[in-house]
């Protein structure tokens, strides 16, 4: 059996295991959270190392990339130092395909029309790939990067501004602490509405979930939100909430949806390639071997839609 080990920065609270078959292969897939310790999640990482057969980063990065640059936060870089045996991935090779397919997937089966939509994502740097995506294929795009991650309502509405904010940022933030960045251990846990005027706005609203639910409100009537890791509470929450359509990336496994770094550990065993030579195209194939799609879930069915 493989075992995929998710070391996470975030709240032990959403902490799961569950055992799946994949193309015959018999995967243990686990989650442990340190609850925003750094101490913790590097000594994990480090006692793991050549002990299962895939280490994945989760609450956090191992770097971005924006606009054909790539920026490693020296924080993560240096919790992670340990790993010199096991296979390493934070799920950006997911983020950069299976995320760009789940968008073309919705639109080719009329589930959304994203060329009548409005769209929030919530950051895109950290989706560049979506976020380009989007750029292509939404009738207008708010980027929240400078609202969910620094904390000012500011609005983008461009893929170029978008771009040119990571570009003169990222040099400054991969040398911050992680958790000014990105809530981490118990803050994940908290909701505090805010920019309600872009959650009404938007038609669909997409990215991290954990940036979704930090500032969500407590109406979304009607809205589609594209994301990765949900647990069943969260999706009872959004069904609280009146969303109309939930939409990850990744499949159900254990009543919930696990995360791209959790999955993309499971492709990188599948495909017994260091991750640094696998190529978007292998991911692709991976996933058509699997018959991967996207798990859509109808919470509020009655709700207002927005199809083709």
């Amino acid at each position: 059996m493989k075992h995929v080990l998710s070391i996470s920065l975030g709240s032990s609270s959403r902490d799961s295991a569950a055992e799946v078959e994949l193309l015959g292969q018999e995967f243990l897939l686990e989650r442990r959270g340190t609850d925003g310790s750094l101490e913790r999640f590097e000594r994990l990482m480090t006692a793991n190392d050549g002990v299962v057969d895939c280490l994945t980063v989760g609450g956090t990065n191992l770097g971005l990339h924006c606009g054909g640059r790539y920026y490693r936060f020296r924080e993560i870089a240096r919790a992670t130092r340990g790993v010199t045996r096991t296979p390493l991935v934070d799920g950006a090779g997911l983020k950069n395909t299976l995320e760009r397919r789940t968008l073309h997937w919705l639109q080719e089966r009329g589930m959304v029309d994203f060329s009548a939509a409005n769209v929030l994502l919530t950051c895109g740097i950290d989706r560049f790939g979506m976020a380009e995506t989007l750029d292509e294929m939404a009738g207008h795009v708010v980027y929240g990067d400078i609202m969910f991650n620094l904390g000012l309502p500011v609005a983008l509405h461009s893929l170029r501004g978008l771009q040119r904010l990571g570009w003169t940022l990222l040099p400054l933030m991969v040398r911050l602490p992680f958790r000014w960045l990105y809530p981490t251990g118990s803050k994940q846990d908290e909701v505090v509405p805010r920019y309600q005027r872009w959650y009404q706005w938007a038609d669909v609203i997409a990215g991290d979930f954990l940036f979704i639910r930090r500032h969500m409100p407590d109406d979304l009537a009607g809205k589609v939100i594209v994301t990765n890791s949900t647990t069943e509470q969260d999706v009872k929450d959004l069904t609280a909430r009146g969303v109309r359509l939930l939409v990850t990336g990744t499949p159900v496994i254990g009543g919930r949806s696990f995360a791209t770094n959790v999955m993309e550990g499971v492709f990188v065993c599948l495909l017994d390639k260091p991750p640094a030579d696998i190529t978007p195209e292998e991911y692709t194939q991976v996933a058509e071997r699997l018959g991967w799609e996207p798990t859509v879930r109808e919470l509020c069915p009655a709700a207002k839609e927005l199809t083709t």
